[in-house]
């Protein structure tokens, strides 16, 4: 299994990142990898809690449902992996710190443990693309729609 995470200053509160990214079904309008979210079920305050993805990885389209966990919320946002055809672990958290000066540091964390095979330096390639293309889509959406 692989944990990797990255970081990045976006320009706007935490609320409104936390407010993009629990906006699940418009991932596709951002999400560059993404082809189709499913929402299954929802909790008591209407979020998503249960969610089926598709998405392009390796080359190919891969399927996997993730269970959201809003408890640390609006600072904190996390995941773990339910299903998924390509990865065994795919469990996760956006984390949402504000500075005085209007500006909020995302972090991003992600475990992977792939089902399939692949050497390491593909592997931690493609987590890097996944890490740094999941925070930079957030912060233009977040900085474009604020």
């Amino acid at each position: 299994m692989e944990h990797t995470a990255e970081r990045m200053v976006i320009a706007g509160s935490p609320e409104r990142c936390f407010a993009v990214v629990t906006e699940v079904e418009r991932y596709p309008e951002w999400v560059a990898d993404l082809k189709q979210v499913h929402v299954l079920s929802r909790d008591e305050l209407g979020r998503a809690s249960v969610v089926s993805f598709r998405a392009g990885a390796f080359g190919r389209s891969t399927s996997y449902v993730l269970a959201y966990d809003y408890s640390k919320a609006p600072g904190e946002i996390s995941w773990v992996q339910k299903e998924g055809d390509l990865t065994d672990r795919l469990d996760g958290c956006y984390r949402f710190v504000g500075s005085p000066e209007g500006t909020t540091e995302v972090v991003y964390e992600l475990a992977v443990d792939l089902r399939v095979p692949i050497p390491n330096f593909v592997k931690r390639r493609a987590e890097g693309h996944i890490l740094h293309a999941a925070i930079r889509d957030l912060k233009a959406r977040v900085e474009s729609t604020g």
